[in-house]
């Protein structure tokens, strides 16, 4: 399965392609409901596999274990996933993305931050010599099979970031990515910089950028549309709720329901991804 190219096709393709934030399987197996691709993003990750903020504590080899299960119970969603900065060492970064090709990954974004990296998001980000990033993307870029490779920059003074966004938008990178993007103009400025190059735009409740629709995003020139963290922060807010319900009624239990979930419709969701495991007639094979 070429699953770099269903999702080159898919970038290709009219309109903006929206890839969701997961965060485990089982958030996996809720947006699998309603999106046809996945994007792992390590704000989620870091936050779900080890209770911490995304400053760069994530181990390569957890990432690709999340990756392997994520294929397996979901092999007809595309997988874009956030590998930070290759996790420091260019040579760790290509086994990384060799290690995700084999796992079934559609793509990775590899970003030019140097350490202590911060979310894309945050304040106080830094970036690596321009010199040098290149020289780790154009390895990993040598060495990644079929994945889609995103190159990302997280430079904040504005001419720093049309520099790099021109510059890798003449790499052999399949997409660019500004993260932190703070206004509509400055997607418009991006945008004429890279010229034909695709374009990503990265969306997370109370970040830096906009909030703005597909359409909007898809007039903008936007090819890609990654969502960050829909489902943690919904998880966040209804678990928080729910056990705040169970403390005002004395640890009772809220009665069964339309609407509600309880072991059948939880049982349900989970067994779709079982049927998935020998489902030949996936969405990339259509």
């Amino acid at each position: 399965m070429r699953y770099g190219t269903a999702l080159r096709e898919e970038i290709s393709a009219p309109g903006t392609t929206p890839l969701i934030g997961i965060y485990d399987m089982y958030s996996a197996s809720v947006a699998a409901q309603h999106y046809d691709g996945f994007f792992v993003s390590g704000f989620g990750f870091a936050a779900s596999h080890y209770g911490l903020p995304d400053i760069g504590f994530i181990a390569w080899p957890d990432m690709v274990d999340f990756v392997e299960r994520l294929r397996l119970a979901f092999p007809g969603r595309h997988l874009l996933v956030d590998i930070d900065d290759g996790y420091v060492d260019p040579e760790v970064a290509c086994h990384v993305v060799q290690r995700l090709d084999r796992a079934g990954a559609s793509g990775v974004i590899l970003e030019d931050q140097k350490r202590p990296r911060r979310c894309g998001h945050a304040d106080g980000k830094q970036v690596l010599p321009f010199q040098e990033y290149l020289d780790k993307l154009h390895m990993v870029l040598d060495s990644r099979g079929d994945l889609v490779v995103v190159a990302r920059t997280d430079a904040t003074e504005e001419d720093d970031i049309l520099h790099r966004a021109a510059a890798l938008a003449k790499t052999d990178a399949d997409v660019v990515l500004v993260d932190g993007v703070r206004s509509v103009e400055w997607i418009r400025r991006i945008r004429e910089v890279i010229g034909d190059k695709p374009l990503l735009f990265n969306q997370i409740a109370g970040g830096k950028s906009p909030r703005l629709s597909l359409p909007e995003l898809d007039a903008l020139g936007v090819d890609v549309a990654i969502y960050s963290t829909p489902c943690l922060f919904a998880a966040h807010e209804a678990v928080d709720t729910a056990l705040r319900r169970l403390k005002a009624e004395d640890g009772r239990l809220p009665e069964a329901g339309p609407g509600r979930v309880g072991v059948p419709e939880s049982t349900a969701l989970l067994e779709r991804n079982i049927s998935r495991h020998h489902d030949t007639a996936s969405l990339l094979t259509r």
